[in-house]
């Protein structure tokens, strides 16, 4: 049997197993919705967490279930990382998978009782129905499919569920990081864009703070002994908005700006904090070395500027490896009867994150959705079955070197 025929096969058999759970779906996406699991609750992520664990474990799944320490603002809810061996080893062409979804939303709790899941015509509405529990759930409705199929040719299945996404990982980071490492290829399991598109690459962000330092005098008596702190601000504000449009896919923002403590004292102080995103690492190195020098050259004398980096959400970049993935995607949608595109995002997520450890990456393969993080949060429930049969028969095709080449 040719291997074209093979995968249209597989497909064919995967997309009946898709069609049969839709109302099984459609219903364990209402019991999700109604659990409120906003980020900063860590006892209703948990509940999706218990909820969840037992799915995976039912479906032959090994799981470690990871608890974060308690030290810093806040609590984190659990993380998941589930596990299973498939029968084709890494030296014989078997591939490592990873599947990234998240169990935060951004609501508070009583959201889901106040704004319960709710049916309207072929949308799904509630909080989280598409960011992320309908793409979460379409992961977990694939990897059963997969295993009813008894397709087993791949090296490892892993799907790592997150506590705090919405909110940039910041517990689950380092989890997440080590998880990807020596993986082949990952799935994020965020909705797809409105118009069905998958996200092939998201933008990195980088954070600075920036302090001017000035010299304080009485504004009235003799200014010309201070050194304008908040001018030199805003020469400087005005040099890095003007970084905009310099390169492709780089933005730069000057979000917060402070400075000063009273109107009759030359402002001896001011702060900023700056944005930058950008669709490489390279650009990102580019942009900051940019704002280093712009830092160094003052436009108030007597004045001196630093720069601090935060942080850094590495991009999702666009690779040959993505490319060929979604190639591959490609080929998976047609044999289930699904015409697939993908786009580039300013957003990040969990995606950039494993894809900055190296892995080729794709992002946008739960269904069809859209207006997240809003009361008109949606899902197209017409989208389910063909997206779960297109994800389950990626995993299938990439799992093995031989067929990851067609």
């Amino acid at each position: 049997m040719s291997a074209p025929t093979r995968r249209q096969e597989l497909a064919a058999d995967l997309l009946d197993l898709a069609m049969s759970r839709r109302s099984r779906y459609l219903e364990d996406l209402s019991e999700l919705v109604a659990m409120d699991s906003g980020s900063y609750d860590p006892d209703g992520v948990n509940q999706v967490a218990d909820w969840v664990q037992r799915r995976l474990q039912r479906t032959g799944f090994t799981v470690e279930r990871v608890s974060f320490s308690t030290d810093g603002p806040y609590q984190a809810g659990d993380a998941l990382v589930a596990r299973k061996k498939g029968t084709l080893p890494a030296g014989e062409g078997g591939r490592r998978i990873l599947l990234a979804g998240h169990m935060d939303t951004v609501f508070d709790r009583g959201t889901a009782l106040t704004r319960p899941f709710t049916l309207q015509g072929s949308l799904a509405h509630g909080p989280g129905v598409s960011d992320d529990k309908g793409g979460l759930l379409a992961g977990l409705t694939a990897l059963e499919i997969l295993d009813e199929h008894r397709w087993t040719a791949y090296d490892e299945l892993v799907l790592i569920a997150t506590p705090d996404e919405e909110i940039g990982s910041p517990a689950s980071r380092p989890l997440i990081e080590r998880t990807a490492r020596g993986m082949h290829f990952a799935l994020g399991l965020e909705c797809a864009r409105e118009n069905g598109d998958l996200v092939i690459g998201r933008k990195g962000v980088a954070d600075f703070h920036i302090t001017v330092t000035g010299r304080a005098a009485h504004a009235g008596i003799e200014p010309e002994r201070g050194a304008n702190a908040a001018l030199a601000a805003a020469h400087l504000i005005v040099d890095l908005q003007a970084l905009n449009g310099r390169w492709d896919d780089v933005t730069v923002n000057v979000g917060t700006l402070r400075g000063g403590s009273r109107a009759n004292i030359v402002c001896a102080d001011a702060e900023l904090r700056v944005e930058v995103r950008a669709a490489t690492i390279a650009d990102v190195q580019l942009v900051e070395r940019a704002i280093r020098d712009a830092a160094g050259r003052p436009a108030v004398p007597g004045t001196s500027i630093t720069v601090e980096r935060l942080d850094l959400c590495p991009p999702m970049e666009v690779t040959a490896a993505s490319r060929h993935m979604l190639e591959t995607a490609q080929l998976a949608a047609r044999a289930v009867g699904v015409s697939l595109a993908a786009t580039t995002t300013g957003g990040v997520g969990d995606a950039n994150l494993i894809a900055g450890t190296g892995v080729p990456t794709l992002d946008g393969l739960g269904p069809i959705g859209g207006a997240d993080h809003t009361p008109q949060e949606w899902l197209d429930t017409t989208s389910v079955p063909q997206r779960i049969a297109m994800l389950a028969a990626l995993v299938a095709t990439l799992g093995s070197a031989a067929d990851a080449s067609l």
